[in-house]
């Protein structure tokens, strides 16, 4: 646990825990600090605290001092050195041609840095802008670019909603808000209507939307059946932040649209999907037993649930077992029958000696050499004819020698 005190620099910023250097605080008091960028005046927020250790962000930086009256004077006076800075720099800006747009001025309050705040479409080369700035301020020069939703926080405003905007009195971070939460909400998907000064969806979207998830969760959908106190009907319509439904009942032969609050009605078999509580405590219990079994079946193999193993009794209360009837002898086999002697297989007439071989035929193919390759393809056709021919004579031979 830690000393801590929570102070603000900017309305409608971030809280940073500091030291409180044994100083007694108190809520609105003004104190000088030691931040990352500076000497800095800030309000405490709150009184000393102790915040847990790990909730803290080290390394604390101490309280310096209590702001005096001429702290509070100096600060007076760079407020308005600020003003006429701003001035000075639509000036320049306009001088040197470039495409950006001054949002704010920040002096530091031991006047070390100017801050300038800007936004543009794209990057912007400000080189010649800082050193045209720094000949007249004669200190240090900083420009930052910032989005759209920082420029509507430093200018504040009007909202739709005919209040100041969020971002200017309270809301110290910006949320993400997506387009989403607008269908969820059953709002306009105009974004004339869904955007803020900063032509960015408003960051009022998002305080809703936390019901709105958990109510639909429990919520039936149109077109549902569902029992009423008058009995069955069909949704037409739903309202979540009143939480009641528009159905739709049969009346005779005419039907009419009656609202009912959800509590009030409800889904077909609903009664019976509800567990009762043996049921619920019987539920634990299996589960309980699963998970014991998931444990130990990396040891042991699961049994097959077909087959149902019984547990035996122990070995004095087992039944005894009913005698084996007795097996009378085997019948004697007979002697196996006596095979005759095997045939002799006659001798193999010796086969003839075949012939010479006729010679093949030659075929004349052409000299001419620079023929196509086409020509010669019918050559070897021929060729190949002849001594498909020549085989099936000498087959033909050799059947009739066997013959005879």
């Amino acid at each position: 646990m830690a000393m801590v005190i929570r102070v603000r620099f900017k309305r409608a910023a971030k809280l940073y825990d500091f030291d409180p250097n044994g100083l007694e605080l108190h809520n609105g008091m003004s104190v000088v600090t030691e931040t990352a960028r500076g000497v800095e005046l800030g309000e405490c927020m709150s009184g000393v605290m102790d915040v847990p250790d790990e909730r803290l962000v080290l390394p604390l930086k101490p309280i310096l001092r209590i702001a005096t009256e001429q702290d509070l004077a100096m600060q007076k006076r760079n407020e308005q050195a600020e003003k006429e800075a701003f001035d000075i720099a639509i000036d320049r800006i306009a001088e040197h041609k470039l495409e950006m747009k001054l949002v704010d001025v920040e002096y530091a309050f031991d006047r070390s840095k100017i801050i300038f705040y800007f936004t543009a479409n794209g990057r912007v080369d400000f080189r010649m802008l800082v050193k045209s700035l720094a000949s007249i301020f004669k200190t240090r020069i900083e420009l930052r670019q910032i989005g759209v939703r920082d420029e509507a926080k430093m200018l504040g405003g009007i909202g739709p909603c005919g209040r100041p905007i969020c971002c200017r009195t309270f809301l110290s971070d910006f949320t993400p808000v997506s387009i989403k939460m607008a269908k969820e909400q059953n709002l306009s998907l105009n974004p004339t209507k869904i955007s803020g000064l900063c032509d960015r969806l408003m960051c009022c979207l998002k305080y809703e939307q936390d019901h709105y998830e958990q109510t639909r969760k429990r919520m039936p959908r149109v077109g549902r059946e569902i029992i009423t106190p008058d009995g069955s009907g069909v949704i037409n319509a739903i309202n979540v932040l009143e939480e009641t439904v528009r159905v739709r009942i049969a009346v005779g032969d005419s039907f009419e649209l009656r609202e009912y609050k959800i509590d009030d009605c409800q889904r077909p078999g609903q009664d019976e999907r509800k567990p009762r509580p043996e049921e619920d405590a019987t539920a634990e219990d299996a589960q309980q037993a699963a998970e014991n079994a998931e444990g130990g079946a990396a040891e042991t193999a699961e049994p097959n649930p077909l087959k149902k193993q019984e547990q035996r009794p122990p070995r004095g209360e087992r039944p005894e077992r009913a005698p084996r009837p007795e097996r009378g002898p085997k019948p004697e086999r007979g002697p196996k029958p006596e095979r005759g002697p095997r045939p002799e297989r006659g001798e193999r007439p010796p086969r003839p000696e075949r012939g010479p071989r006729p010679p093949k035929k030659q075929t004349d193919r052409p000299q001419d050499k620079e023929a196509p390759v086409k020509a010669e393809q019918p050559v070897i056709e021929e060729q190949k004819a002849v001594e498909a021919i020549d085989v099936l004579e000498i087959r033909e031979d050799a059947k009739k020698e066997d013959l005879f």
